[in-house]
């Protein structure tokens, strides 16, 4: 054994850690449809179980980064806080049990459950293992770490949601009772435009932008080349090795060599992601007036985990809880409704229920058109609470009820922006990929053009379903997103957005 100082390890033994699954989505895409087939991010259950008593020790293995054609994407490193957080994660049913298939008991169904899941060691009351949020700081500040990612996918595709294969395995134990079923319908995955480098040297990239910035004047291409061309966490690691290696911070190289839009597109991509998120939010909130466009994208569009990831930052990065923050700069109903997103308590599910849907499209109906006057509580509880697929069931039916959509009802009983936040949780239900195309379009759109926008949709969107994006912006607008980026940017901003979004350069 070493002593402690030694900077030799501690022990023989690797720490044991809440590691991410190999592949995981990047944060920031929601949830994966349960039981899915297919999926170019995971082929095994995305939480195999922890090593028990009964098995040998197996070695930690060195992290590998997928190939890119597989359109595999490498986790994020491991969370350094403690596992053992207390957050009251929601895990409760929305819907009701019928008397013929009663609940089992918390003790066969829900201990049992983690006991087995978790090799034997009693944990925490989680959705599905390894899922506990860090009540301390997931990384600190300016090293690059970022959290251990959520177990989730959003296809964009409006398909249904959940977390994985053992998600569907969780919620089949503990939820498996009464009307309620899977969704039977087959999950499209989100296509990226930004994979993980082949052969990624992260010290040879420090050493070619140190190069690049070095001595007079700058070599903007070779920026691009390697910052616009690597993934969020491949960026972190070379953060980390060029301040090993010059004692040098990265981003604040960057800020003193670039300006303007260039210089706000590199230093974005360099942030932590969740670190992103909360500067989005914090700035969304400061200063005179609020963005709330910013906080409606942000919060509608993100699981429970991914929530309570950036809740957790960003108190530790700005000292105040997001959600007072929230309240403060909002108010009425909308204040309500980012409440009730921010506390994310969202059924995570993917389970159905054909009869339940019908009750909550009635029901939405009694709140909105057949009254004088909305219950926006009815509203808010609905959209708020059911996970994706369900939702997508519940439009349907209230399309079936009325020979209209939900969001033609919406615009006619609300206004505001509780109109803009409703209509946004309806469009990343029914096809995500549409809503970012029109947050792309709109950024763009008449006279100037509002960069941080689209500097922010690129950003969150480039390795998870901007190719599918890009398909949604043709079709819905008529030209390519490329064109209207050409139209609306240029230098070497425009060169940098291209690479982000899979374009050739041009000039």
């Amino acid at each position: 054994m070493y002593p402690f100082g030694s900077g030799m390890p501690y022990s023989s033994h690797p720490p044991t850690t809440n590691e991410p699954p190999p592949n995981a989505a990047p944060f920031g895409a929601g949830w994966v449809p349960p039981m899915q087939q297919n999926s170019p991010y995971s082929s095994t259950p995305p939480y195999p179980p922890q090593p028990s008593h009964h098995q040998p020790h197996q070695p930690h293995q060195p992290h590998q980064y997928p190939p890119s054609q597989h359109g595999g994407y490498p986790p994020y490193p491991a969370s350094s806080a403690s596992a053992s957080a207390s957050y009251p994660y929601p895990n409760s049913n929305p819907y009701p049990m019928t008397q013929s298939h009663p609940s089992p008991s918390p003790s066969h169904s829900h201990s049992h459950n983690i006991h087995q899941l978790h090799g034997g060691a009693q944990t925490a009351p989680y959705p599905y293992p390894g899922a506990q949020p860090a009540t301390n700081s997931p990384y600190p500040t300016g090293s690059g770490f970022t959290p251990a990612m959520t177990a989730g996918y959003d296809a964009g595709h409006g398909h249904g949601h959940g977390h994985g294969q053992w998600q569907g395995q969780w919620h089949g134990h503990e939820h498996g009772h009464g009307h309620a079923h899977r969704s039977p319908t087959a999950h499209k995955e989100g296509t990226p435009t930004l994979f993980p480098a082949q052969g990624f040297d992260p010290v040879k990239d420090a050493h070619d932008l140190r190069k690049a910035m070095k001595g007079f004047g700058t070599d903007e291409n070779a920026l691009i080349n390697i910052i616009c061309r690597r993934t969020n966490e491949q960026r972190q690691e070379i953060q980390r090795q060029y301040k090993t290696h010059f004692g040098k911070d990265l981003i604040e190289d960057i800020k003193s060599e670039t300006s303007g839009n260039f210089e706000k597109l590199l230093v974005g991509l360099l942030q932590p992601i969740v670190d992103y998120y909360c500067a989005e939010l914090n700035d969304a909130m400061a200063g005179i007036g609020t963005d709330e466009e910013v906080l409606i994208e942000i919060l509608c569009t993100l699981s429970n985990m991914e929530i309570y990831t950036i809740k957790n930052q960003y108190l530790r990065l700005y000292g105040a809880h997001l959600e007072s923050e929230l309240k403060s700069e909002t108010s009425g109903n909308f204040k309500r409704l980012l409440t009730s997103l921010c506390t994310a308590a969202r059924d995570e599910s993917g389970r159905i229920d054909p009869d339940q849907a019908k009750d909550d499209a009635r029901e939405l109906l009694k709140a909105g058109e057949l009254r004088v006057g909305t219950d926006e509580s009815m509203f808010n509880m609905i959209l708020c609470q059911r996970n994706y697929a369900q939702l997508k069931m519940i439009f349907q039916e209230y399309e079936g009820m009325t020979g209209h959509s939900l969001e033609k009802a919406i615009k006619k009983e609300f206004s505001g922006d509780i109109m803009e936040g409703l209509i946004a949780i309806f469009r990343c239900v029914t096809n995500k990929a549409d809503y970012f195309a029109s947050r792309l379009h709109k950024a763009m759109a008449g006279i100037g053009t509002n960069d941080t926008q689209l500097i922010r949709v690129i950003i969150t969107r480039c390795e998870i379903d901007m190719s599918d994006i890009k398909v949604a912006f043709e079709r819905l607008y008529g030209k390519s997103l490329k064109s209207w980026i050409k139209g609306d940017t240029s230098g070497h901003y425009k060169h940098a957005l291209y690479a982000l979004v899979g374009e050739q350069r041009s000039s």
